[in-house]
């Protein structure tokens, strides 16, 4: 029983001395697994019957509300964790790295290793014996939901070339725990249910879907791409179809950013946090348009055009607007005999007229057709499998866009939606 007793007390103190991956047990559910070996070593020394029991009862509520398995949480927390070794090993390769740091790195692993070993059912009945019940708690075994290359072996101080790589590809901290992120209050927030939408369901603007998917290639390649701009009719997916390059992608380390029109004025600062990160970045402008030449107006142009300062390679802007000009016109910007005092007063009026052309490109989505948007109809009902006739599917998708929002995209999904619930109701009282 001490010897047993011992043994716990040495994993505490094991823990106690992690060099590099001190912040895995700093959230809830690391401090009470933390709080019950400190409880059942010292359990003679204090009345802790009672909060043994309840450390233990936060340890399992904590996992459950994650729906996570201990093992999964410990390598979960792993594969996120920024600290010196995973910074820089996104940017340097293994042989780079000073001997200190691997070494620091190798013998952490070892000490949480050796928390994934745990016999959790061992862990109950020290609880039982620390409180004195005659009950052993419940024991919180989630099955692992995820396989790694860390779940797949017994060594993880062998496994640092797997690490170093998934780090350079998924990144570390916000970067590795969102895929989507969005810019808040001065901060990169992590956006935890982005939309699913994926590049399979977009139809009907093939050479567009085409070019803005070469371009995002080009990006993940590490070579210059370009700027785009999305520019077209409401509802024809231009939003959905940038969207749909996260899902697709996400796995080779792209990212994607929203960023307000009222937060433009911060994109050079946003871009400045970007540019030594690993990953890869699409800042998504979605309704882009100004009112007048503003701050937002010149801070995207520099992050277009560049400044002194040079263009970050792992960054580009994908904005979608409704206007090929971006920034309105009036009758009261064109020149007038009052104006001739300004001589270059149209030269103004055109740098206006012409923002759109500092995209790298300018990618247009004309109206849908009916034929496209039946098209986009039968793309959709196919995905979640309808059943109902070719003709009547037709025939109520014509119906549908005449009596509202006209044939597009978007008019195709919500007609879509509509139906799957109207026909699985109706197939539900028959």
């Amino acid at each position: 029983m001490d010897q047993d007793l011992n043994y716990y007390h040495l994993i505490h103190q094991k823990i106690a001395s992690l060099l590099l991956y001190q912040s895995v047990l700093e959230d809830e559910v690391g401090q009470a697994f933390l709080e019950i070996l400190d409880l059942i070593y010292f359990r003679n020394q204090e009345p802790i019957d009672i909060n043994c029991l309840q450390v233990y009862g936060i340890w399992v509520k904590s996992l459950a509300s994650r729906c996570v398995s201990w093992q999964d949480y410990i390598i979960r927390k792993i594969l996120i964790d920024d600290n010196p070794f995973s910074q820089e090993v996104q940017h340097n390769s293994l042989e780079n790295l000073p001997q200190p740091l691997i070494e620091a790195a190798e013998h952490d692993l070892s000490i949480l290793n050796t928390l994934y070993n745990l016999p959790l059912e061992a862990i109950s009945q020290w609880v039982k014996e620390a409180a004195n019940v005659s009950f052993s708690p419940f024991i919180a075994q989630f099955e692992n939901k995820e396989q790694t290359f860390l779940h797949q072996t017994d060594n993880w101080e062998n496994c640092l070339p797997e690490l170093a790589a998934h780090y350079r590809q998924q990144g570390t901290g916000i970067f590795a725990q969102y895929k989507a992120l969005k810019w808040q209050d001065n901060q990169l927030i992590g956006i935890s249910e982005p939309d699913a939408i994926t590049l399979k369901e977009i139809v009907g603007y093939e050479s567009q879907k085409e070019t803005l998917i070469k371009n995002t290639k080009i990006l993940l390649s590490g070579y210059s791409a370009l700027n785009i701009l999305l520019y077209g009719s409401r509802g024809s997916g231009k939003s959905s179809l940038v969207k749909s390059l996260l899902n697709e992608y996400s796995c080779q380390g792209l990212r994607l950013i929203e960023v307000n029109k009222s937060q433009l004025s911060n994109l050079p600062m946003i871009v400045d946090r970007l540019r030594k990160i690993a990953q890869k970045f699409i800042i998504f402008v979605d309704d882009l348009s100004f009112e007048e030449d503003n701050d937002a107006f010149k801070a995207l142009k520099v992050v277009l055009e560049g400044n002194v300062t040079a263009k970050a390679k792992n960054v580009v802007v994908y904005a979608t607007s409704n206007r090929r000009h971006l920034i309105r016109e009036y009758f009261d910007d064109r020149p007038r005999p009052k104006d001739a005092d300004e001589i270059h007063h149209w030269d103004t009026v055109q740098e206006k007229l012409s923002f759109s052309d500092r995209f790298g490109l300018t990618l247009t989505f004309q109206p849908a057709n009916q034929d496209t948007y039946l098209q986009i109809v039968h793309h959709l009902a196919s995905q979640i499998k309808l059943k109902i006739d070719k003709n009547e599917l037709e025939f109520r998708a014509k119906q549908w866009a005449t009596k509202h929002n006209g044939r597009s995209g978007r008019t195709a999904r919500q007609f879509i939606n509509f139906l799957q619930g109207e026909l699985a109701i109706e197939g539900g009282r028959s």
